[in-house]
């Protein structure tokens, strides 16, 4: 069922109500995808292990939890060595301050937005960690003025 062409009408019911309130009971989401609780339950568990579901998370405000600081880093190698990326990607997968790693076309490797607590922190994460990184080259950083829109939803 992993082929969008696969999909039923009432699985895409079943995730658009869960990317709305992923916390909607069972029988509420049944209701919503117009079938019994337990055909929904089964549904939804298959569209766990299909992959379609990934996991489940809150959605925290970032600002309330003292992460103020907000930043599009861009991420050019020196070389393509195997090592070298297996490595930055490795490196970059372990650090709390990095939300979304993207490898890119372009004038950069990679595309990183960061989030921490302020101007100091941000630079600590620079000079300790992706200055230290073998194989950085570059490093540009973009602030983030203003968030206009963050949407985690996807349309099904």
């Amino acid at each position: 069922m992993t082929r969008e062409s696969e999909m039923q009408p009432a699985d895409r019911q079943i995730l658009k109500a869960l990317q709305q309130d992923g916390r909607i009971s069972n029988q509420d989401l049944a209701e919503r995808a117009g079938m019994s609780a337990s055909a929904c339950w089964r549904r939804v568990k298959a569209l766990e292990e299909d992959g379609v579901i990934e996991r489940y998370t809150a959605l925290v405000n970032p600002e309330a939890v003292g992460l103020n600081f907000h930043a599009m880093m861009h991420v050019v190698l020196s070389r393509h060595q195997a090592g070298h990326v297996e490595n930055f990607i490795q490196a970059v997968m372990g650090r709390p301050e990095v939300l979304d790693c993207f490898a890119t076309t372009g004038d950069a490797d990679y595309h990183l937005r960061i989030r921490c607590r302020d101007l100091a922190a941000y630079n600590a994460f620079l000079e300790d960690f992706m200055f230290a990184l073998e194989g950085v080259s570059t490093v540009k950083t973009n602030l983030i003025l203003r968030q206009l829109k963050h949407e985690t939803r996807v349309e099904v």
